[in-house]
């Protein structure tokens, strides 16, 4: 089992997948990956031979095959799945971030990019089972990249209610660019925003205040003036949150009433 900090700051526990469950879904991505590969050469071979192409154009196609194959079909799938590649998604799993948030396509290319290290560098599959068998979390080479976790997709990750966020912030929050916002920044925020009612004032306060600027500089804008940091860290978390996971308006959360802007 593994602890994971939701979006809207909900800690939970899944069971993490193991070894045998992604070596199976692997199995059926690999036969999955050779069809392709199969229809995928025999296609660009008929391309080839109508242009009569020189040996040169043949190698260069060969390459942009595997590569479509190793690399593309596992990128272009959890991108579009949501962390879910046909083999995972025969088995219920599925990869998530280590926050618990849903992968975008930055994890996908580099889980997929590791794979050829992982899987295909010594053609068994070796250095993927040492890694996971040494990870706490069952994550290989790819996973420690990308920061990803892969799960059990039968016991999901509750994304049942967005953040509250102050209404008088939410124009703002939408404003802002938020992809220069690390998943670890995010992480911390999120666990600043857990622990706020258990912190000193001065520790809320101090820590609150550091962390606005962090973000805000990250994110290349100014603070807005006159609100705690609770406020605008929490407004940002919860913009975060519904543009990586669109939730159903009856799933969301009802309003919070906010203290008055402070002077």
């Amino acid at each position: 089992m593994a602890l994971f900090t939701t979006g809207e700051a909900v800690a939970v526990e899944l069971p993490i997948a193991r070894i045998p469950m992604r070596a199976a879904a692997f199995l059926l991505d690999v036969l999955t990956q050779l069809i392709i590969g199969f229809l995928l050469v025999l296609l660009v071979q008929a391309l080839l031979e109508w242009q009569r192409a020189d040996d040169a154009w043949q190698s260069a196609a060969g390459i942009a095959c595997a590569a479509g194959t190793l690399i593309g079909y596992p990128a272009i799938f959890e991108t579009l799945s949501g962390g879910r590649s046909l083999g995972k998604l025969a088995f219920g799993l599925r990869v998530v971030r280590s926050d618990g948030g849903p992968v975008d396509f930055r994890h996908a290319i580099t889980r997929a990019l590791s794979g050829l290290v992982d899987f295909w560098l010594l053609g068994t599959g070796l250095v993927a089972i040492v890694t996971s068998l040494c990870s706490p979390y069952a994550r290989r080479v790819g996973d420690a990249l990308a920061g990803t976790v892969v799960v059990h997709e039968r016991s999901r990750v509750p994304f049942a209610a967005l953040a509250a966020s102050p209404p008088w912030l939410t124009g703002w929050a939408r404003s802002l660019d938020l992809s220069g916002l690390p998943d670890d920044l995010a992480l911390a925020v999120r666990r600043y925003l857990i622990r706020f009612p258990t912190l000193t004032p001065q520790a809320q306060d101090e820590l609150g205040r550091t962390l606005v600027l962090t973000v805000c500089a990250r994110l290349r804008v100014l603070p807005p003036n006159g609100y705690p940091p609770l406020h605008i860290l929490g407004a940002v978390l919860s913009e975060r949150q519904r543009r990586a996971l669109p939730v159903p308006q009856y799933l969301v959360a009802p309003p919070v009433t906010f203290p008055q802007r402070v002077a």
